[in-house]
């Protein structure tokens, strides 16, 4: 039999395979439907004929929708966004937390023993906060060890070493000392323990008032001789103020001029030092070393509390619980303050301090006229009136000290 030999007929390339050989991305167009004319063995790898027999050809895998890959899930980019909000929120909330929990555990740790309510015929209240500030010399929870370390003594009972008056102004604040040798009319007073009322004991010294009857006949007579009412009460003892200072690890001083005192314990040298718990109270006590004595003691006693209330409120301490805690801790076991004071009112007394050591009021001794009996000290009445009407109505202090 003859061969007949059939005609060639042109292959017609399907759409997808021209696309394909030409190197042409995939055409999204192609779908299921034109691919329905290739039987299954497609998956096997084989060669098949084009619908209508239009010649042979192949679909490539990733042109046949059929096998096209599918997206994967994957893992979300981070919400940075999202993630420092909920950080931040986190953040404010323990801060809070920590914050709130300080504030009561210290307010429960407050000793608020003095009740103002029982100094007679006050004076008028006045713009500014005034704070009577009292060093005593207040030996309790003291071992005897730790008495002749301090050099302290072991006198019984309780006197006051230091007083001054602190006033927190809009205007500026303004620290007063007053010498525990000033000569005042101690005034008629109710007994803070009996309840009952005394008369007047006439002229004394300041100090011989706490002895009598405590801080309430302290703050009847303070008030009595200047006319200023007196807002809040606080008063460390010896053991506190020196826990205090090594709580804080030291206070940073500049001593003008050395001094020895064997009394106190005082052996200082001129410069720039940092002073521990028993150097300070050594340094605030002494008083024979000095020529004006008592007013020379009380001006080193303002530059101190400045300098130990500039470094107790700074944020290295505020925010530092390692240093905050036992800081408070030694001043709370021992500060006494009156029944109305609260810790933000404590907080506001050593902020008024810094602020003084900052440059923003001033320090002073109450004007001295001259000597008196027993060889104390006369207050010059005029300036003293004249200072506390710029403080009642809170004006700038003017009024200077001579000593």
């Amino acid at each position: 039999m003859r061969h007949v030999q059939r005609p060639q007929v042109p292959q017609q390339q399907p759409q997808y395979d021209q696309g394909y050989d030409q190197g042409q991305p995939y055409n999204p167009n192609f779908t299921q439907q034109q691919a329905s004319g290739y039987d299954s063995g497609y998956s096997s790898g084989q060669v098949y004929g084009s619908p209508q027999g239009g010649g042979r050809g192949t679909i490539p895998p990733q042109h046949d929708p059929r096998y096209a890959p599918q997206p994967q899930p994957g893992r979300a980019a981070p919400d940075w966004r999202r993630r420092i909000k909920v950080g931040s929120i986190v953040l404010v909330v323990g801060v809070l937390a920590w914050s709130v929990g300080t504030y009561a555990w210290a307010s429960s740790q407050m000793r608020n023993e003095v009740d103002l309510s029982k100094v007679i015929e006050r004076p008028a209240e006045g713009d500014c906060t005034t704070y009577l500030i009292v060093g005593s010399d207040s030996r309790e929870g003291m071992s005897a060890e730790e008495k002749k370390k301090l050099h302290t003594g072991s006198a019984e009972g309780k006197r006051t070493d230091s007083m001054m008056i602190l006033a927190a102004c809009s205007s500026g604040n303004t620290m007063v000392s007053l010498p525990r040798d000033s000569w005042v009319t101690i005034p008629s007073f109710v007994g803070s323990e009996s309840g009952k009322k005394f008369g007047a004991r006439g002229g004394s010294k300041l100090n011989a008032a706490y002895a009598m009857d405590g801080p309430e006949l302290l703050v009847r007579t303070v008030e009595f001789n200047t006319g200023l009412r007196i807002d809040h009460y606080a008063e460390i003892g010896f053991a506190g103020f020196a826990n205090i200072v090594d709580a804080l690890g030291g206070v940073d001083m500049n001593i003008e001029k050395g001094f020895k005192d064997k009394k106190s314990g005082a052996d200082f040298q001129a410069g720039e030092q940092t002073l521990n718990g028993e150097q300070a109270l050594a340094f605030v006590r002494t008083r024979y070393a000095f020529a004006e004595s008592d007013l020379a003691r009380t001006k080193n006693q303002q530059k101190f509390l400045s300098a130990l209330a500039n470094q107790a409120a700074t944020p290295g301490t505020i925010l530092n619980p390692f240093k905050l805690y036992p800081t408070l801790g030694a001043g709370l076991d021992t500060l006494i303050v009156d029944k109305d004071m609260s810790l933000y009112d404590l907080g506001k007394m050593f902020f008024a301090m810094k602020g003084i050591s900052g440059g923003d009021g001033k320090s002073m001794n109450i004007p001295i006229s001259g000597s008196a009996p027993q060889g104390s000290l006369k207050w010059d009445m005029p300036k003293v009136k004249q200072l506390v009407s710029q403080i009642r109505n809170d004006q700038p202090v003017t009024v200077t000290s001579d000593r």
